[in-house]
């Protein structure tokens, strides 16, 4: 018997709209819930799988273990790419959410290093490299399917649900962490309390596969295909010979908006470990910049379906790169200050990240988005967004200057700021769909 399927109408918002975007962007927010939490828990994971009497190689260790999922990436991007482009967005993201919630939840599972030994952190290697696969074909499944789902005035707004619903799983991430963490002593949050919010992914991921399942592929792509088989037997070795040009833009655009995303999460662990910030104030804190970065993707990913993807990206990636410096000064001072730093950071990541989602996916023709998206995002999510928190923790360690983190931060956002001169306005236009 057939799935059962539901359209996609293309106009208002109306109930079925609304269950067709939870439907695709629960995948999204089941990945960055977990990298949430394994950025939250950093400290934890530290002292149960890599106990050191140096508690910043402790941290280095877990943070080259997080950059171990961010490196499978566009291996998971090359294969659920060409998936998306020859079976189909609906079966392909079906599948991601499908091995992603299964290897999280896993991780809640793995036995203390007591139990198993050396077994125990390569078990967490393991089971992050197939996060990392799974969540290679995340994110192009899910713009590719909003921006081809879209109202064309709406287009933005509704591929910014991309990366808002990113930051808002975070925030949820944060807060669960959180309140497990402020309800538990020490010895119980390290031996089973930071088990707990990795097991949820597993009714998450649930509930996202049966949603996934009962969409039908939005009606661009099955015209384009002929019905869902796809245009080119080899989507991968066209998309490299056609569009090599367009890949090199999206991985110069990604830049400074994955670094920026990875920021947020590293945040608590800079200000517990560097600023010497107690846990509550850090989350509390962190929450603020989760939730001010998913309001101002909105936001911006609005104002560029008024104005244009490329003058929002313009804007905003100078501004990053001019106010960074001042937003790391603020975070120095007393609670005000601090806050106020959290409060900049938020907006100056999640107002890029807005446009961006659009202005990437509107590069490729219908027949190669979702291999193009896949792989320009993950090839720079991997070298420079994932690598995020090694990165700065290696370049605190080495230099010992607490403002040392924002010339990387400077130079990622006038990478995507001389990236976002390069590209052609597409607001507004309808997409390829060939």
């Amino acid at each position: 018997m057939a799935d059962p399927q539901v359209s996609v109408p293309a106009g208002g918002p109306t109930a079925l709209t609304r269950r067709t975007i939870i439907a695709v962007a629960i995948g999204n927010f089941v990945e960055w819930f977990d990298f949430a939490l394994y950025a939250i828990f950093a400290k934890s994971l530290a002292v149960v799988f890599f106990a050191s009497d140096d508690q910043m190689t402790s941290l280095l260790t877990t943070f080259a273990v997080f950059g171990v999922a961010i490196v499978a990436r566009p291996a998971g991007a090359l294969l659920f790419g060409h998936l998306g482009d020859r079976i189909g967005r609906r079966r392909t993201l079906s599948a991601v959410i499908l091995l992603m919630s299964a290897s999280t939840a896993a991780i809640g599972l793995i036995p203390s290093p007591a139990a198993i030994g050396v077994a125990a952190p390569v078990l967490l290697v393991l089971l992050r490299v197939v996060q990392g696969f799974a969540a290679g074909g995340e994110y192009g499944g899910a713009a590719s399917f909003m921006v081809e789902s879209a109202p064309l005035p709406r287009r933005g707004l509704y591929a910014s649900l991309a990366v808002s619903t990113q930051f808002l799983a975070a925030a949820v991430g944060l807060l669960i962490g959180t309140l497990i963490a402020q309800s538990l002593r020490p010895d119980q949050l390290a031996s089973w309390g930071w088990r707990l919010p990795f097991l949820l992914a597993l009714p998450l991921g649930v509930i996202g596969l049966y949603l996934r399942k009962k969409l039908r592929d939005p009606a661009l792509f099955s015209t384009a295909s002929g019905g869902g088989d796809g245009v080119h037997s080899a989507p991968l070795a066209v998309l490299m010979r056609t569009h090599g040009r367009a890949l090199l833009k999206v991985v110069g655009l990604v830049v400074y908006g994955t670094s920026g995303a990875y920021l947020l999460l590293y945040l608590p662990t800079y200000s517990q470990t560097i600023l010497g910030v107690v846990p509550t104030q850090a989350f509390v804190a962190a929450l603020v910049a989760l939730m001010t970065g998913t309001i101002a993707a909105l936001i911006s990913a609005a104002a560029s379906d008024r104005f244009g993807r490329r003058p929002c990206l313009i804007a905003v990636s100078l501004a990053a790169a001019v106010l960074i410096y001042p937003a790391f000064l603020l975070l120095q001072g007393g609670a005000v200050s601090y806050m106020a730093a959290h409060l900049l950071i938020g907006l100056l990541v999640g107002a890029y990240a807005g446009p961006m989602s659009a202005a990437i996916a509107e590069m490729f023709p219908t027949a190669l988005r979702y291999s193009g998206l896949s792989v320009g995002y993950s090839v720079a999510t991997s070298v420079f967004g994932g690598m995020t928190p090694l990165l700065l923790t290696t370049l605190l360690g080495a230099t010992g200057d607490r403002l040392a983190p924002t010339w990387f931060f400077i130079g990622a956002a006038l990478v995507s700021l001389v990236s976002a001169f390069t590209v052609a306005e597409t607001a507004g236009k309808p997409l390829q769909d060939t």
